[in-house]
């Protein structure tokens, strides 16, 4: 099969598109709780920077509503290129049930990752307004009202180290996937 220029059927299209919509809904799910654990620990992310990122959702409703959007809309679309890709390597090469389980797994090492990432990164994120890396965050508080800089830079910090531990998981997943595919396709 072409990397490319793939061939598969449209039976196959569909299954690989329902995969990126079950990627969707994992990682919007994560994105929600992700932001309410963040929104707990500095709400000023939320309240003078994602809110205006997201200036079209009602700012009638209570905030962790707002902030519960937030994260379905932050994350939903990084879980369907997640799935469509994980169907994709799979879906042409196996029945769909091997391809459901073996893309299940490779979502829970993409969660992981991201999970571990954002741990990591709260763990090394500045403690206090006397540390030198608080200079990066300058930018991102000119214009802004922030009275607890150092929580805004720690969930800025947790946001920025789940993308990429997501990114991450998502090659590792793709990496082992594709492996074992091809171990089973050998033995075959």
């Amino acid at each position: 099969m072409n990397l490319l220029y793939p061939r598969f059927t449209l039976r196959q299209f569909g299954w690989m598109l329902l995969f990126g919509c079950g990627g969707a809904v994992i990682a919007g799910s994560y994105g929600i709780v992700h932001d309410q654990i963040t929104f707990e620990i500095g709400p000023e992310y939320f309240t003078d920077f994602k809110f205006q990122q997201f200036f079209y959702l009602p700012k009638t409703q209570p905030e962790r509503l707002i902030v519960a959007e937030i994260g379905f809309l932050a994350t939903w679309w990084v879980g369907f290129f997640a799935g469509w890709f994980m169907g994709r390597l799979t879906i042409p090469h196996m029945p769909w049930r091997k391809a459901a389980g073996l893309s299940l797994k490779g979502v829970a090492v993409m969660t992981g990752t991201a999970l571990l990432a954002a741990i990591m990164a709260y763990a090394w994120a500045p403690t206090d307004q006397n540390d030198p890396r608080m200079e990066n965050w300058d930018g991102m508080f000119a214009g802004r009202d922030v009275i607890d800089t150092v929580a805004f830079a720690q969930v800025g910090y947790i946001h920025n180290a789940s993308y990429l531990g997501g990114l991450i998981g998502l090659i590792a997943a793709l990496v082992w996937m594709w492996r074992k595919r091809t171990r089973m396709a050998k033995t075959q």
